[in-house]
């Protein structure tokens, strides 16, 4: 099957299109003001350099966040239009779990990558002295998606830990001093590992493994009922304008007039 991998929860937007496992073509670019002026030229050259045609895509994976609030509803709103347009199926990914899959995508590891550490946390800055975060074992993820202070993120952690994320511009070195205390104190196997900063942020072609295990075991998400992955809800109470529809989806019929449509 082809399809696409959309990821537009923070300030890289990253696309990528797969024949089944395999990745034909990938994009990262820096997200504009304007991302929805960015997604469907991006999506047009990918397509053309590899030769398919929009028709042929067989399903949409989209990036759920947590991250930007307006990119998110933007990248979201695309890929619904295009999954309720075309009638294929669509998968959301969490953000946080495609960068902890990025130290075990092929090619970069070879081998166990938790040879030298317990779990890997995932730290995003969510702004206000806040995180998002959630811990990643040998099988998965073991924690739920966290808002949370680092002090509290940090109290789950005592192993072997390695981090990645773009938090680490701003609190590794705190993430250090705490890893010190607590190793002086109760235990000396406590260490802290960090990941390149190549390695902090999303990307689609890192997505696209994930999203390919879904569509292979057909565990696809309702399109309609499809929301990304707030963290702070009290802030994301979209108040619609009387007679138009959600802002999650395209007002209309989005196969009218659109070369997307079937």
């Amino acid at each position: 099957m082809y399809f696409l991998s959309f990821e537009t929860s923070g300030k890289i937007f990253s696309l990528a299109l797969n024949k089944d496992e395999k990745v034909l073509r990938f994009r990262n670019l820096e997200s504009s003001s304007v991302l929805e002026d960015s997604i469907l030229p991006a999506m047009d050259k990918i397509l053309d350099s590899a030769g398919i045609k929009f028709s042929r895509i067989d399903g949409f994976a989209i990036a759920l966040g947590p991250g930007s609030f307006t990119s998110l509803r933007v990248g979201l709103a695309t890929v619904k239009a295009f999954a309720m347009a075309t009638g294929k199926p669509v998968v959301g990914i969490p953000t946080l779990d495609i960068i902890a899959k990025s130290l075990s995508f092929p090619n970069v590891f070879v081998g166990n990558p938790f040879k030298n550490y317990d779990e890997i946390c995932v730290i995003n800055d969510a702004r206000r002295s806040k995180v998002y975060a959630c811990l990643y074992g040998p099988k998965g993820r073991i924690s739920d998606y966290l808002l949370a202070t680092l002090e509290d993120v940090l109290d789950k952690v005592h192993g072997r830990t390695l981090f990645m994320g773009d938090g680490l511009s701003l609190y590794r070195k705190d993430i250090e001093e705490a890893y010190q205390k607590y190793s002086a104190k109760k235990n000396s196997t406590c260490k802290c590992y960090f990941a390149d900063e190549k390695w902090w942020y999303p990307q689609s072609k890192v997505m696209a493994a994930l999203s390919f295990e879904r569509f292979r075991n057909k565990q696809y998400d309702d399109a309609a009922s499809l929301v990304p992955l707030y963290l702070y809800p009290q802030d994301c109470q979209v108040t619609t304008p009387a007679g138009l529809s959600s802002p999650n989806v395209l007002v209309g019929d989005p196969k009218k007039n659109n070369k997307y449509g079937r």
